[in-house]
């Protein structure tokens, strides 16, 4: 009897009645304070201390990317709950593809060459390896307000009279928001440990051509450098990666030069009316593509307007909490169809603010350009025209030009700009994109370009095997990419170029990059916006 007067007790949340925590912020800390006890600890000794390790043999170093058929594919997000949408009868239809840059990175088919596939050709041997790899799956970034702000709002209309959420939205009256600040999620540090795992797996066995430790790069921002720290400890070993590699970490804060985040001293890249010009494209699209939902779901809250700006903030949410949270229940709240307009969305924010269709994306991409071809030349940099660093990449030690594999961690939109940067014509192949409908066969998709934990990845090889190198070829996500848009580069089945034909065709592309007028100069964006190259038209 007890135990019913308790449960009659509580205070019930329906539909009628929204908790006044309704939207308000939940955060907690681990580990919890004054944990650390350093005389507890001595009670713990480390394995070095305990000894008894046991025999420990190390066998040959994996090469999965030459052996390897067939090849293993970026499929599944265990431990996440696969969400669906809110006609979910098509089982096939994959929400977490629809979320653009917030999606987690999966294998892609084809970007035009169907009959290939990362494994290196018959009858061609590796050489090297250079990853450049986005961050893993994150919190909302400080400047993505719109998850924060629709729990404000949420929360100020649940204070007052008259709030009421009924049907599908009635969880609104209890849900809070858990949300963080652009750090890394815990699905976010499996997936670059778990990456890390796997880039050993195919590439391991050029670590037997290093003569001293590698040095991987990546950015001073927290999401950067753990996303790095948790590759390097899957792709070493947890116990010894911190002594297995060296970790250069370059400030990211305007007006630092940096490769990996060029963004910071290219003024244009940062404008409303230039670097976001995306922002007009996008608000276009969503007043088409979300006037339904708005329709279908305004009728399930009272106190609360639903604009599409909120609605946008709704799909954000769905695919926040599940990379961070495991599962989130605005997903269901959105149809396939919606779904679709809202990758397209995003598509089209990434086309005109770092893609093809912005004036300052070639810009931006080319610091690493030049660093690549430096790499692949062995021969110093010797002309500072763009974001790259003159103190770090002067030096041996921090920009070594002899190395087998490179490993340099950035952000989904410089991916985006580096791609366009190295004139990757062919996911630019059917763009402009129109910001009134999704057309049928579009070759430009930013989840299949900057995912969470996204990579593109440049093979140096020998065809036939031998220790020079003489062809080049680059795996966008697993997606191996046609490189017919770089003068020199012949179209091949297996996406290949001669070396020596390519390092030529981007000595000419970075002669065509204009860094100081595309990032500083005063200009309009052009109407209609044109563009297909990343550059200012002359």
């Amino acid at each position: 009897m007890l135990a019913i007067v308790l449960l009659l007790a509580l205070p019930f949340c329906t539909a009628e009645s929204a908790s006044s925590h309704a939207g308000s912020t939940v955060a907690d800390s681990y580990p919890p304070p004054g944990a650390t006890n350093t005389a507890v600890d001595t009670y713990f000794p480390d394995a070095s201390q305990v000894g008894y390790a046991g025999p420990t043999p190390t066998g040959a170093e994996p090469a999965a990317i030459v052996t390897a058929v067939p090849f293993s594919k970026v499929e599944d997000v265990f431990p996440l709950s696969r969400p669906n949408s809110a006609d979910g009868a098509d089982n096939t239809f994959n929400v977490m593809r629809q979320w653009g840059n917030f999606a987690p990175m999966y294998s892609v088919e084809s970007f035009g060459l169907p009959d290939t596939s990362p494994v290196i050709p018959e009858g061609c041997g590796i050489n090297a390896v250079h990853l450049l790899m986005r961050h893993g799956a994150r919190y909302p970034a400080s400047d993505e307000p719109g998850p924060s702000q629709f729990a404000s709002k949420i929360h100020a209309a649940a204070s007052k009279k008259g709030f009421r959420a009924t049907g599908d939205l009635e969880f609104l009256a209890t849900w809070t928001y858990k949300l963080g600040v652009n750090n890394l999620t815990p699905y976010g540090r499996e997936s670059l440990f778990s990456n890390g795992v796997a880039f050993r797996y195919r590439y391991g066995e050029l670590l037997n051509a290093f003569t001293d430790l590698p040095v991987f790069r990546t950015t001073s921002q927290d999401r950067m450098l753990d996303s790095a720290l948790n590759f390097a400890a899957g792709f070493f070993e947890l116990r010894t990666y911190e002594t297995d590699y060296h970790q250069e970490i370059i400030i990211e804060e305007i007006n630092f030069n940096n490769t990996l985040a060029p963004f910071q001293v290219c003024p244009n890249a940062n404008s409303d009316d230039i670097g976001n010009f995306g922002d007009t494209k996008t608000s276009e699209w969503a007043d088409i593509y979300l006037q339904d939902a708005r329709r279908r779901l305004q009728p399930m809250i009272q106190g609360l307007n639903l604009t599409i700006d909120l609605l946008i903030d709704m799909q954000e949410l769905c695919a926040f909490e599940t990379v961070a949270l495991g599962y989130s229940k605005f997903c269901d709240l959105f149809t396939e169809e919606e779904w679709e307009g809202y990758e397209y969305y995003v598509d089209l924010d990434f086309w005109y603010s770092c893609g093809p269709g912005n004036p300052t994306a070639a810009a931006q991409g080319l610091g690493y350009v030049q660093e690549l071809v430096s790499r692949l030349t062995h021969t110093p940099i010797s002309v500072w025209n763009s974001s790259t660093n003159s103190t770090l990449d002067s030096s041996n030690i921090t920009f070594p030009l002899n190395q087998p594999i490179y490993v340099d961690f950035t952000h989904d939109v410089v991916l985006a700009s580096v791609a366009t940067a190295l004139n990757f014509t062919s996911l630019a192949a059917t763009g402009p994109l129109p910001a009134d409908h999704i057309p049928p066969h579009r070759s430009y998709i930013s989840s299949q370009i900057a995912p969470f934990s996204g990579q593109l990845v440049a093979q140096v090889l020998s065809c036939p095997a031998s220790e020079e190198p003489t062809h080049i070829r680059f795996l966008l996500n697993d997606g191996v990419v046609p490189l017919t848009g770089i003068r020199g580069c012949t179209e091949d089945s297996n996406g290949l170029c001669a070396l020596p034909s390519f390092i030529s065709g981007m000595h000419e592309r970075i002669g065509q990059i204009d860094f100081a007028h595309d990032c500083f100069a005063n200009y309009t964006m052009p109407d209609p916006d044109s563009i297909m190259d990343g550059r200012c038209p002359s």
